[in-house]
């Protein structure tokens, strides 16, 4: 599992910890299926775009106690309310450059 993903076995741990993933034990082995590879491929790109842990865990439940089509209706939310964040991040990414461009040129020019 953490070659696959490229993880630590300390991220698993964490996983499992906070109920993302659930691998079956035997002894102080853990076994990961199907499941938890579907799991760890959403956990992994919802990381990308940038949601947060408790939010990845709530959204995964939605499938565990609602079905598929109420944990697609609430992907939709959530990355509409994403997108809008990321946006403003944008925003506000492009005023520091813009800024510091300018503050970067203002500082060539006084030097002559």
């Amino acid at each position: 599992m953490c070659e696959r993903f490229d993880v630590t076995p300390r991220t698993l741990r964490y996983y499992e910890y906070i109920e993302l993933l659930s691998p079956e034990r035997e002894g102080r082995s853990r076994f990961y299926g199907p499941r938890e590879f579907a799991r760890m491929t959403l956990i992994l790109r919802g990381r990308k775009f940038g949601f947060p842990l408790e939010e990845i865990r709530q959204w995964l439940q939605i499938y565990e106690h609602e079905g598929t089509e109420a944990q697609m209706r609430d992907w939709i939310v959530r990355a509409d309310r994403q997108l809008k964040e990321l946006e403003e991040q944008r925003r506000q990414i492009e005023d520091t450059i813009r800024e510091l461009k300018e503050l970067r040129d203002e500082t060539v020019g006084t030097l002559g």
